[in-house]
C-alpha cells in the first residue's frame, strides 16, 4: 500500500498551488521590471500636472524604476483616460486624473468610449483644490451676500466667466446661482489665464475658478477674493471666508486628484502603488510643497477615491441636468 507522510502531502499541496497560480499574481511578483507611465489628461504646467510630477519623483526612488509622465492633452481629458482604459492592467500605465476625467464627464459628454466607474480600478485619492468666487473691484460687492442680492437687483447685469464649459468652475457657479436664487451670463474662456486677464481687467464681473490662479491677485487687490468653496478656508488666503461662511452652508465643491489604473490591475500592484502614494500625500514633505501652490493633500486609498467618485455623481448629476450642460 502507498503511503505519504502529512508533511510531503502539505508539500505537494503547495507546490501544486504555486504552480496553479494565476498570471497576475506572477505579474505582480516581478513588478515593476522597468518604466511606469503616468498620463496626466491636462498641459505641463497644469495643477494635475504638476501633482503628478512631485508623485513620480517619489515613486522613482520608492520603486526603483523610471516613472514617465506623459500629458495626452484633448476631449476634456478624455483622450487620456480611453487610452489608459485600453492599456494593459501590469502596472506600468497609470492615470492620474482630476476627478473631471474620473467622474463628472460621465455626465456632461453625450457619448463616452469608457465608463468612469466600471474601467479604472481606484487605488488612491491624492489631494484636491479649490475655487474661488472672485469679482473685479469695481463691482459694488464686497461680500458673496452683496454679490448674491446684486444679482438678484440687477438681473442680466452680472457676467460669469468661466475656464470652460463643464469645468468645475462652471457646474459650480450653476449650483452657487441655484441655491442663492440669482443669476447671472455665462461667458466662457478658454482656460484660467484668458480669464484672469479679462477679469482683471474688468471685461467679466465674476469668475468662479481654481484658487492657485488667483492667489497673487486677490494679495495684490487686483482682484477680489468672496469666498472659497472648500469646507475650510484656504490657508494661502486665510481671510477669505468659505460658502458656509459668507451665508451658502452646506455648499462645498473641489476639484480633487486621484491616481488609477486599468480595470484588472492585480491587488498586490494596486495596494502597493496606494501604500506609497498615501504615504508621500500625508508626508510633511509633499504638504511643504503642495501648499503653496494651493494644493491640499489628501492620502487615502482606493475605497476613498471610489467613494469620492460615487459622492460627485451624487451632487452634480441635479445640477448639470437642470443646467442643459451637455458636450458632444
Amino acid at each position: 500500500m502507498f503511503h505519504i507522510s502529512r508533511r510531503s502531502f502539505a508539500a505537494s499541496l503547495s507546490g501544486l498551488a504555486g504552480a496553479l497560480a494565476s498570471p497576475s499574481l506572477v505579474q505582480a511578483q516581478a513588478w515593476p521590471s522597468r518604466a511606469i507611465t503616468l498620463v496626466v489628461p491636462f498641459p505641463a504646467g497644469a495643477s494635475t500636472d504638476i501633482v503628478a510630477r512631485l508623485l513620480a519623483e517619489k515613486l522613482r526612488v520608492d520603486l526603483g524604476q523610471g516613472v514617465v509622465v506623459e500629458n495626452k492633452v484633448g476631449a476634456g481629458g478624455n483622450l487620456a483616460a480611453s487610452s489608459v482604459v485600453r492599456a494593459a492592467p501590469d502596472g506600468y500605465t497609470l492615470f492620474v486624473s482630476s476627478s473631471g476625467p474620473l467622474v463628472t464627464n460621465k455626465l456632461l459628454y453625450k457619448s463616452l468610449s469608457f465608463d468612469p466607474l466600471a474601467d479604472f480600478e481606484p487605488i488612491a485619492l491624492l489631494g484636491d483644490v479649490q475655487l474661488v468666487v472672485a469679482t473685479h473691484p469695481s463691482l459694488p460687492v464686497t461680500s458673496l451676500a452683496e454679490l448674491i442680492a446684486y444679482g438678484k437687483a440687477n438681473p442680466g447685469k452680472l457676467t460669469f466667466g468661466i475656464p470652460g464649459f463643464g469645468l468645475m468652475g462652471h457646474i459650480a457657479g450653476e449650483l452657487i446661482q441655484r441655491t442663492a436664487g440669482f443669476q447671472m451670463t455665462t461667458v466662457p474662456y478658454r482656460g484660467s489665464a484668458p480669464l484672469t486677464n479679462d477679469l482683471i481687467a474688468g471685461n467679466v464681473n465674476v469668475s468662479i475658478d481654481f484658487l492657485p490662479t488667483y492667489l497673487p491677485h486677490i494679495e495684490s487687490k487686483a482682484v477680489r477674493g468672496l469666498a472659497v468653496t472648500a469646507d475650510i478656508r484656504a490657508t494661502q488666503a486665510p481671510a477669505v471666508p468659505t460658502l458656509s461662511e459668507a451665508g451658502l452652508p452646506g455648499i462645498a465643491a473641489t476639484s480633487w486628484f486621484g491616481l488609477a489604473g486599468p480595470k484588472g490591475l492585480p491587488k498586490p500592484i494596486v495596494d502597493r502603488l496606494a501604500q506609497l502614494s498615501t504615504a508621500f500625500m500625508t508626508s510633511a514633505e509633499a504638504k511643504a510643497r503642495f501648499e503653496p501652490i494651493g494644493v491640499r493633500t489628501i492620502g487615502q486609498g482606493p475605497e476613498a477615491l471610489r467613494a469620492a467618485q460615487l459622492g460627485e455623481i451624487a451632487k452634480w448629476e441635479g445640477v448639470i441636468r437642470a443646467a442643459n450642460i451637455s458636450l458632444e
